[in-house]
């Protein structure tokens, strides 16, 4: 073997002896600072230096004053690296405890941040994420906020408007049971309206809570456009006569959409109930069906008015019932927020915007595959 290869390999041999004693120590003590990481790292490097000039010293048979000339620049050599290691250690740790105190504050509830100063380029990723974060979580609790808000003015307004045909229920079946009613018929007839109107609130709740839990089944056909909106106009006619409401159905093209005929009808009539209540008499509500960039746009258009800017975000929220929250005609609030529930069942998007004298609902849907 040549002087060369025993060189290496005395060399490799105290290394490796040093580097196996770091490693161990490095397990012992992985659960501590980074900044004794950092010196242990450190010290394996001119430890295993140490041993490698020391293994090759004592083969090559050097003096020993040749021997402590190299140990001591070794040491010092040992002294500058530990103090850097401790430095790096010490600059890191801090900066990490500063980010723990900063994301411990968005946690809390507040805004995430990040702490003034330079950063690693693993830090300052951290700190974007950490920022990210503390924005969609506080996106999430002003939903969250939004929801409750929702709940209890729908737990409310329902309360509200169940009291009343309960009361008018609980009167007319006394006057019946006491005999005197004068005419039982129209009675009964005025029972049964209003067993239907609980019944159609019971329905909507229920429905709704499937579209929450996400539960709601869709059984998807390939139909089109021109049918879903004549059916629509055909069951909404009578109420349009009955509030003096003139129907329009104009540019109706008939594209082919992918939808459950039975979840979509729901939400065109429940769109153009919702106009024809709020379109006063001699008005007009027009249903349009076109094919656009985005898919299928099917838009409502009343005569309401308009609807005032800082309530648009709440029109599909459960419960919302406008400005005349309180008027029979408004429902429960939840007609818009079933639709909206429908239509992102079907991977489409419902909104709302204002136009000159009233408003328009549409409904965005994705194009049947040809």
């Amino acid at each position: 073997m040549n002087d060369t290869m025993l060189i290496a390999l005395y060399a490799f041999t105290g290394a490796a002896a040093s580097g196996l004693a770091g490693a161990g120590a490095l397990y012992l003590i992985r659960r501590r600072s980074l900044t004794a990481s950092l010196a242990v790292v450190a010290a394996v490097g001119v430890v295993a230096m140490l041993a490698g000039t020391l293994a090759v010293a004592r083969a090559m048979f050097l003096s020993a004053h040749d021997l402590t000339v190299v140990t001591t620049v070794v040491a010092m050599a040992a002294v500058v690296s530990l103090a850097t290691a401790l430095l790096l250690g010490r600059w890191v740790v801090a900066r990490s405890r500063a980010l723990a105190v900063a994301a411990r504050s968005f946690g809390d509830g507040g805004d995430f941040t990040a702490p003034d100063g330079p950063a690693t380029a693993e830090l300052e990723s951290l700190s974007r994420e950490l920022a990210a974060t503390s924005a969609r979580l506080a996106e999430s609790r002003q939903r969250e906020r939004a929801l409750e808000t929702s709940r209890r003015e729908l737990v409310a307004w329902i309360s509200h408007d169940l009291r009343t045909p309960l009361a008018g229920l609980r009167a007319m079946s006394e006057a019946l049971e006491d005999g005197v009613a004068a005419d039982s018929d129209r009675y009964l007839r005025q029972m049964r309206t209003e067993v239907e109107h609980l019944n159609d609130m019971v329905g909507d709740l229920f429905e709704l809570s499937r579209i929450h839990a996400g539960t709601l089944p869709l059984a998807p056909t390939r139909m089109s456009l021109y049918d879903l909106v004549g059916d629509a106009l055909a069951g909404a006619d009578p109420l349009a006569r009955e509030h003096g409401v003139r129907l329009v159905g104009g540019r109706i093209e008939p594209v082919p959409v992918e939808v459950d005929g039975k979840e979509m009808s729901r939400v065109l009539g429940n769109l153009l109930v919702n106009a024809i209540r709020r379109t006063p008499a001699d008005g007009t509500v027009a249903i349009a069906a076109e094919r656009s960039a985005d898919g299928v746009v099917l838009s409502v258009t009343d005569g309401c008015g308009g609807i005032p800017e800082e309530d648009l975000p709440r029109v599909f929220d459960t419960g919302w019932r406008g400005s005349h929250a309180r008027t029979p005609p408004a429902g429960a609030g939840l007609g818009l927020a079933i639709v909206r529930g429908i239509v992102e069942a079907h991977q489409g998007r419902a909104t709302v915007r204002n136009i000159p004298g009233g408003c328009r609902f549409e409904v965005v849907l994705p194009t049947a595959a040809s």
